[in-house]
C-alpha cells in the first residue's frame, strides 16, 4: 500500500499484577521502540482516577517521553482543556516546547471527569465541557500574545506549537471554526465519522495554524501471523469495557486466557462481544486491504493507532508489523 503517516496515542493501561509506576515507564519504553520503527507521533492522554490508566498528567508525561527520545513528535490525546485554565496549559506547552523545540503537539479534549466523584474532586462538572470553545481561543491567544488581560504567558508566547482538536461530538465544527487539525476516532461507525468529516471539511477557516483541513483518523489496529491472533489482542481491552459498562469502574488490563475462561452475564458478554467488532485487525494482507479501505473512504492524512493489550511483546510486534505495511517513514 502507499506510505501512510503513521502515530501512536498510549493510555498507559495498567495491567492486573503490575503497578501504575510500572505502567508509566512502559509507556516511554514503547515511544522509544516507535521512534525507532519510523513513527511519526507519540502521544499520551489524560485520565483522571481510573483504575486502569495510569496516565493522568500528560504534559509530565509527555516530557518524560520527549525526553527519552529524539526525532519522534510527542504531545497529547490529549489535555482535558475544561478540567484546567487555558494560562496554565499554554504555560505548560510553552515549556514542553522550550525544551524540545520542534517537536511538541497540543492535542486538546473536551472531557470533564470520568465520574461525579472525579468531577467534584476536579471541581468541575459536565456544564464546563460547553465552554470548550471558549477556551480553546483563549488557549491559543496566550501564544499569540492577544489576551486582553496584560498578562503575558511564559513562556508560551511567541511560540507555534501545533494544535489539534479531539473531535467527538461537537468537536468537528469546533475545529473547523477555529481552523485546526481534527482528530476523530469513530472506526465502529464509519458513517458517523465520514459525516463528521465531511462538516470539518466544508466548513473549515483556515487560520494561522492550518491553511487547510488535516483529518487524523484514530482507533484500534492490531496486526498478527493469524487473524486468531490479532484478535485475541483485543480481549483484554474488550472485558474492561464491558467490566466498566456493567460495573461502572474501568479495571486493569488482564491476560486473554483469563478473559477466555472467565463466566460472564448476558449484558457483560454482549458488552464483551461488542467490544472485539468494529476495529482493523488481522494478518498483514488483511490490514492492509483495511487501512487502504478506510483512507480512500474519509481522505485522511494520517492514522492515530489506540491499541492496548496486556501482552506488551504481542503489541510491540503489532506495531512493528503495522509498519512493514505501511511505509511509516514518509513523513
Amino acid at each position: 500500500m502507499d506510505p501512510v503517516r503513521l502515530s501512536v496515542l498510549d493510555r498507559s493501561r495498567t495491567r492486573e499484577g503490575h503497578t501504575h509506576p510500572e505502567a508509566l515507564r512502559d509507556t516511554v519504553r514503547l515511544a522509544r521502540e516507535l521512534e525507532r520503527l519510523g513513527y511519526h507521533r507519540f502521544w499520551v492522554s489524560e485520565h483522571h482516577g481510573v483504575p486502569g490508566v495510569a496516565g493522568s498528567a500528560p504534559t509530565v508525561l509527555a516530557a518524560a517521553v520527549a525526553g527519552a527520545t529524539r526525532t519522534i513528535r510527542v504531545g497529547t490525546g490529549g489535555v482535558m482543556l475544561p478540567n484546567h485554565r487555558p494560562l496554565v496549559v499554554a504555560e505548560q506547552f510553552g515549556v514542553l516546547e522550550s525544551l524540545f523545540p520542534g517537536r511538541i503537539d497540543m492535542g486538546l479534549g473536551r472531557s470533564v471527569g470520568f465520574t461525579d466523584g472525579v468531577r467534584r474532586a476536579l471541581g468541575r462538572d459536565k456544564g464546563d465541557a460547553d465552554d470548550f470553545e471558549a477556551q480553546l481561543a483563549e488557549l491559543l491567544g496566550w501564544f499569540r500574545g492577544t489576551s486582553p488581560t496584560g498578562v503575558h504567558a511564559r513562556p508560551a508566547e511567541g511560540l507555534s506549537v501545533p494544535p489539534f482538536v479531539l473531535a467527538m461530538g461537537e468537536g468537528a465544527g469546533i475545529a473547523a471554526r477555529a481552523g485546526l487539525p481534527m482528530v476523530i476516532g469513530d472506526l465502529r461507525n464509519r458513517d458517523r465519522m465520514r459525516r463528521g468529516i465531511d462538516h470539518y471539511r466544508d466548513h473549515f477557516r483556515p487560520s494561522v495554524w492550518a491553511a487547510e483541513p488535516y483529518v487524523v483518523v484514530s482507533g484500534t489496529i492490531a496486526v498478527a501471523g493469524t487473524p486468531e491472533e490479532a484478535r485475541r489482542l483485543l480481549i483484554p481491552e474488550a472485558w474492561s469495557m464491558a467490566h466498566s459498562r456493567t460495573h461502572g469502574t474501568f479495571p486493569p488490563l488482564p491476560p486473554a486466557e483469563l478473559v477466555e475462561t472467565r463466566s460472564m452475564t448476558a449484558k457483560e458478554r454482549g458488552f464483551y462481544e461488542s467490544g472485539l467488532t468494529g476495529h482493523i485487525t488481522g494478518t498483514e494482507a488483511q490490514v492492509a486491504h483495511e487501512l487502504e479501505t478506510l483512507l480512500k473512504e474519509t481522505g485522511a492524512q494520517e492514522v492515530l493507532v489506540t491499541t492496548s493489550t496486556y501482552d506488551r511483546e504481542a503489541l510491540l510486534d503489532s506495531y512493528r508489523r503495522l509498519a512493514a505495511i505501511t511505509s511509516v517513514g514518509a513523513g
